[in-house]
Parts: structure tokens; C-alpha cells; sequence
């Protein structure tokens, strides 16, 4: 058998897109590195480009008014060169499309938390599966628009943030409204250079992709949006925390068999607790993020809400790649169980640290203490 011939038996095997799948989202972890990172910013703008250039040229062949070629006003050369490549836009969608979910996956599995917050990042991993079985419906214009309109939503809900250094409802609103603009503009150009464009159609066309944002911004004021570009990359509670030069040493309860530990859960004893978090924010952001403390006393069912006990403000500076570093501290915490939530200042939360109040009994263990 040819090479050739063995490379395109190879790639019919049924299994190779599951393993292209883990390989791609393999790499974007390791190579996607900081939010506020130039270059990473700049490949998920290429691929939105690049994506809304072939749902154009697919849209337009479809329709059967132009030529791909005909709209970048290219001759005859270009012409067949794109009559050539036609045939793989679907897999090329496809993968743009696999490539900037997996992205975001990546991104926003940093802000989602075990909470409402995990509803969007729960979308993402469905429409980063779904992508894989979705060649034979990519022709599909409504679909293809609606999906686009998810991609743009996503990249200017973590990207505005980030060249802004303000994370709030305006700046999240003109995200969604840039988003449905860059959508309809993709729809314009589809049936654009056509007399008298069906309204009808267009209309259908674009329906979805604008109802799907207005999903979104429901999302958001649910607080069912992770709050990128922010991320809790550390927390806990602690017995004492002091400050030596630029590193904090946190003491925490541990026995010798619990050496996995590197918090106080359980907290013992009536003495003051100390909630520790870096959270992780781009360069250019300054916001305020808070300590929201909860609890719920012993006997409490478990069905029963938590009650809160305080939320005490703290104001972050982004750039620190470990996370801007501070604590808040609560005396004599009632025995039951605890959770501080990090939160933003519309209350999404960042992260969640969990921890039971329980009496002493007996003599206390000697402090554990670690940096960070």
C-alpha cells in the first residue's frame, strides 16, 4: 500500500477523533496558559476570524449566489483553489470551533465553582463534546450563526475584562451587545450582494443566534456566569497567619497521619479563624472581591440553608501569576458547619472554601505551618 493510501486508511479509523479530541484539549491545557497573555488572546481572535470567514463562504456556496472565490474577488485561479478546499470547510469549522470551546472550557474551568457558576462552564463542555459529532449538521446556516454567536460571547465576556481592567454589568453588557452585532454582521455578509435579500430568512437566520445571547444575559443576572477573568488558585482556614517579607506563613492542626492536610478542617478550639485565598486577576484588573462567611449550626438539617455571618470586602490587583494574597479573620465561629464564599461584588462566586467547627477535647496538636 502507498503512503498515502496508508495515511487515509489510518485517519477512517472510527476511534482517531476521540483521540485527536483528548489530544487537542491535552494541548490547549498545557499551551493556554494566562488569561491576560497576549498571545493566547491573539490565537483565539485568529480563530474567530477565521470561523466567521468560512460560515460566510459556506453560507454564501450554499445559497447558492456566489462562489466562495467571488467573494474575496479572487480570478479564476482562486477560484479553483477554493472550489479545491471546499469540500473541507465543514472539518475546518469543526475544528476552529472544537479549538476555541476547549479554550474556553480551559478558562473558564478556573472560575467555575462547585455552585450556580458551573451552569455556563457545564454548556461549554456540552457544545466541546457535541462539536465532535457535529459534521453532518454544520451546513445547517442557523446553526452555524447561533454557535458562532456562543464563540463571540465568550471570547469578549473574558476578554473585555481583561484590555478594560473593569469587571461589571456595563462592561459585561457590551460584551453580549458585540457579540450579536459580529453575528448579524456574519449573516449580513451571507446574503449580502443579493437584490431584494429574503427579510424572511434573514430574520430566521439570526433569531436563534440573538435569543441565545439574551439566554446568556439571563445567565448572568442568575449569577450562573463564571466571574472570569477571575480564579481561586489557593484557600483555607488557619489557626494563625503571619507575614515575613513577601511570604505569608499559615499554621494549621496537623496530626502526623493526616499528612495530605494543608488547612484546618475540622477547626478545633474557640480560637480565631483565619480565611486564606489568593485569587488570580489579569494585569491591568483592580475590583474588589469578597469574604462572604457562612454557617450552619449543629442539629441543623441538612436541607437547611446556610446563614450569613458576614461578607467583609478586599481589594485585589491582578498581575501576581499565584494570586493576590489575603486573609480575613472571625472570633469564637459558632460549632457547626462553615463555608467562606469568594465572591465577586454582584455575588458570583470565585471559589468556596469548606470547613466544620467542632469543641476541643483534649490537649491541642502542635502547629503545622507552610508558606505561600
Amino acid at each position: 500500500m502507498l503512503p498515502a493510501a496508508k495515511v487515509r486508511a489510518a485517519l477512517a479509523k472510527p476511534f482517531l477523533p476521540v483521540v485527536f479530541f483528548f489530544a487537542g484539549v491535552t494541548y490547549d491545557t498545557i499551551t493556554l496558559t494566562r488569561i491576560d497573555r497576549l498571545r493566547d488572546n491573539l490565537i483565539l481572535l485568529l480563530y474567530l476570524s477565521l470561523l466567521g470567514l468560512l460560515i460566510v463562504l459556506t453560507g454564501r456556496s450554499d445559497l447558492g449566489r456566489k462562489n466562495p472565490a467571488e467573494l474575496l474577488g479572487g480570478g479564476s485561479g482562486a477560484m479553483q483553489l477554493f472550489a479545491r478546499a471546499e469540500p473541507y470547510f465543514p472539518k475546518a469549522i469543526q475544528f476552529l470551533l472544537g479549538g476555541l470551546f476547549s479554550a474556553y472550557m480551559i478558562f473558564y474551568s478556573k472560575s467555575a465553582s462547585l455552585t450556580g457558576t458551573a451552569v455556563f462552564f457545564g454548556v461549554l463542555v456540552a457544545f466541546l463534546v457535541a462539536n465532535e459529532f457535529l459534521h453532518d449538521r454544520l451546513s445547517n446556516l442557523r446553526l452555524l450563526v447561533s454557535l458562532y454567536a456562543l464563540v463571540c460571547f465568550s471570547f469578549f465576556t473574558l476578554f473585555l475584562p481583561v484590555i478594560t481592567g473593569l469587571m461589571n454589568t456595563i462592561v459585561f453588557l457590551l460584551g453580549a451587545v458585540l457579540s450579536c452585532l459580529v453575528a448579524l454582521r456574519v449573516v449580513e455578509l451571507v446574503y449580502g450582494g443579493v437584490p431584494n435579500p429574503p427579510r424572511k430568512e434573514i430574520l430566521l437566520t439570526s433569531l436563534p443566534a440573538v435569543a441565545l445571547i439574551g439566554v446568556l444575559v439571563g445567565f448572568y443576572f442568575l449569577n450562573w456566569i463564571p466571574p472570569v477573568p477571575l480564579s481561586l488558585k489557593f484557600g483555607g482556614i488557619y489557626h494563625k497567619i503571619g507575614k515575613v517579607d513577601d511570604t505569608y506563613q499559615l499554621s494549621f492542626e496537623r496530626t502526623w497521619y493526616k499528612f495530605w492536610k494543608r488547612s484546618d478542617n475540622p477547626f478545633r478550639g474557640e480560637e480565631p479563624a483565619y480565611c486564606f485565598t489568593a485569587v488570580f486577576a489579569p494585569v491591568a484588573l483592580q475590583t474588589n472581591v469578597y469574604h462572604h462567611w457562612q454557617y450552619r449550626p449543629v442539629g441543623g438539617k441538612k436541607a437547611r440553608p446556610f446563614m450569613t455571618a458576614d461578607r467583609i470586602p478586599i481589594s485585589i490587583s491582578g498581575g501576581r501569576e499565584a494570586g493576590y494574597r489575603a486573609y480575613t479573620v472571625k472570633q469564637r465561629l459558632t460549632p457547626g458547619d462553615w463555608r467562606v464564599d469568594v465572591e465577586t461584588e454582584d455575588g458570583r462566586v470565585i471559589g468556596r472554601v469548606n470547613f466544620r467547627v467542632e469543641p476541643r477535647e483534649g490537649e491541642p496538636p502542635e502547629l503545622k505551618t507552610i508558606t505561600y
